[in-house]
């Protein structure tokens, strides 16, 4: 509660002269849900305690308390704390005062003006785990894992009884989680592993220079300042280099930078893409507004010049993009036109001795040794031989199909991004790999008609979708197609994925068709080291059907309370969906989008 030295003190009020119940508050716990203003103050006033003021919070299951003097606080105390109410034993523990709100905001003032170094302001918002240990960051991602692999148990039985049994098991054998994990892999590079950097252009916190790097808040935060990256820790210096340059450019130019407010302003973004291979490919969004084609062609040409030829040339970058990115159609920046300005059209990576071509807006993950840290353990959980089929949904550039290619019969790939199907057919030609084909469109339209021609035997499918997991057509079509029992979901963003793992588990329907899947094991690998990401890998297997009927026992009611069923939701379900004697022996077991936390 101590005041920053020299500044206002957020708790000063309550040492003054003045009165304030703050200081004679306490908190209320494990009140009986639904109560509301009313209930509590007819409670209260049965302990015969009359309270100054009464704040209900989290879903009115706790609340604070002022009274009027230090001695009514503590009768509150000892009247309250262990007493029941319907049913509940009520906690209570004096509270702390809350903080003067306008002395909070003058303190950041404060320490705003007082210069905090921008710095370590940019790299709090961009790598918030910049100051932890990595052996921490990787407990503490392996921790969030581990809920994440909780959460999923309950939703599973409420959708899929047959699974109670085992989810039963299961939750006892690995501390409530419904399948184990392997660990947190960690990422051979900790810093400067980002080899793609999207910038963003506006004005500084001095409110006047154009700079490129990174915004300090969210737009609905109402700060739009941008900060130049030079101090973090995950961009690599030859990114930072054409920042740099980029930005030295920028400002010698007549044209203003793009307000998100007004929607005036011409300079956007800047997205840099590097390889260990040294190229480096830079991509200028820029809003035309109302300039003739005269002035714009005269604008790419000096762009182009500052790089190959002027002060820009020291950023060696091989590859120069420039999109005019007006009243676009559609919100994803890779529907926009792109026009080669300079250098070569493509840059090239090496990983896991293969070579892959990069277009400007094919997806690719953005730490390449970590990338082969997840495609090894990928390859190592299928089991791979020379009889098998992979099935790649959201196969991108092609990179987990190729690296798999040559030990298994075939490889399908699908990817909704003409551009990256485009680069994944020439990574297959430049790796001489003549067993792999790739199919541009969309998942939930390509795969019912391409299962019916796939080899019914030693089939895996391998998905590695955006953010946002797969369309839920997607995850139907693949419940339909049986042939496919083994299922490796790659997800850099499990929580927004979790529909899909419990979908995936659903018990059949008139709407889900096929046999259910279940989880089998996980395993995360850190692509984002000093962030709060990483990549989660779940094995998925097919529930397996004998003669219609189940070879696991109904479940009990002691199972149905311990696997997390939820009995009001399941009387009101589809009958269908929660027969239990529709899943047999429950054996073991979308497009093209930037997928990484940005």
């Amino acid at each position: 509660m101590e005041a920053a030295e020299g500044g206002p003190d957020a708790y000063g009020y309550t040492r003054a002269e003045l009165f304030t119940s703050e200081i004679y508050k306490v908190e209320i716990r494990n009140l009986p849900k639904y109560v509301g203003f009313n209930d509590v103050k007819k409670f209260l006033a049965k302990h015969g305690l009359s309270p100054h003021k009464i704040k209900l919070l989290g879903r009115q299951t706790f609340a604070f308390v002022t009274f009027r003097s230090e001695e009514q606080r503590d009768e509150a105390v000892r009247a309250l704390h262990g007493a029941a109410w319907k049913g509940r034993a009520l906690g209570v523990r004096a509270a702390k005062p809350k903080a003067d709100p306008m002395a909070r905001k003058r303190q950041r003032e404060e320490r705003d003006e007082a210069g905090e170094p921008l710095g370590k302001r940019i790299a709090d918002v961009v790598t918030p785990l910049w100051a932890v240990p990595y052996e921490q960051q990787l407990a503490e991602k392996r921790q969030e894992c581990e809920r994440v692999v909780s959460d999923p148990g309950r939703e599973i039985g409420n959708t899929n009884r047959a699974l109670l049994p085992w989810l039963f098991l299961q939750k006892q054998k690995y501390n409530r989680m419904c399948c184990p994990i392997e660990g947190v892999k960690a990422s051979p590079l900790q810093t400067e592993y980002r080899n793609k950097c999207e910038f963003l252009i506006g004005i500084g916190v001095n409110q006047e220079d154009k700079t490129v790097g990174c915004r300090l808040g969210k737009y609905k935060g109402g700060t739009c300042a941008v900060v130049e990256p030079f101090d973090t820790i995950h961009i690599p210096d030859v990114a930072k280099k054409v920042v740099k340059a980029f930005q030295d450019y920028i400002r010698s130019t007549p044209y203003s930078v793009y307000s998100p407010e007004t929607y005036e302003g011409h300079w956007k973004q800047l997205t840099v893409r590097t390889s260990r291979n040294g190229h480096i490919m830079a991509i200028v969004y820029f809003n035309p507004q109302k300039l003739s084609r005269e002035e714009l062609a005269d604008l790419k040409a000096a762009l182009a010049k500052h790089f190959t030829e002027g002060a820009g040339k020291e950023s060696s970058i091989t590859s120069l993009y420039f999109v005019e990115e007006g009243q676009r159609k559609s919100p994803n920046l890779e529907d926009l036109p792109l026009e080669h300005v300079a250098g070569d059209k493509y840059i090239y990576e090496e990983l896991l001795g293969l070579k892959f071509r990069i277009s400007p807006h094919a997806f690719f993950q953005v730490n390449t040794q970590a990338a082969e840290v997840l495609y090894a353990a990928i390859r190592e959980w299928a089991q791979l031989s020379q009889e098998s089929t992979v099935l790649d949904i959201c196969c991108g550039t092609g990179t987990i199909g190729i690296s798999l290619a040559k030990k298994v019969k075939k490889v399908i790939g699908i990817e909704l991004c003409q551009e990256a199907v485009q680069d994944a057919k020439a990574n297959a030609q430049i790796n001489e790999l003549s067993n792999i084909e790739f199919h541009c469109g969309k998942a939930e339209d390509i795969v019912p008609s391409l299962i019916n021609v796939l080899a019914p035997q030693n089939l895996i499918t391998i998905v590695d979708p955006p953010r946002a997991g797969l369309h839920s057509k997607v995850i139907l079509a693949i419940r339909r197609a049986e042939q496919l029992k083994k299922l490796i979901y790659v997800s850099c963003n499990p929580r927004a994925a979790m529909n899909n793992f419990v979908d995936l588990c659903r018990a059949p329907s008139n709407r889900v068709k096929g046999a259910a899947f279940r989880p089998v094991k996980a395993m995360a690998v850190d692509l984002f080291p000093q962030t709060k990401h990483c990549e989660l890998l779940i094995l998925f297997e097919r529930v397996e059907y004998t003669n219609g009927s189940s070879a696991e026992a109904k479940p009990d009611a002691a199972q149905v309370a311990e696997a997390g069923d939820d009995s009001e939701h399941l009387d009101g379900a589809n009958p269908a969906d929660n027969d239990a004697d529709q899943v047999a022996s429950v054996a073991t077991g979308t497009a093209c989008k930037e997928k990484e936390p940005a």
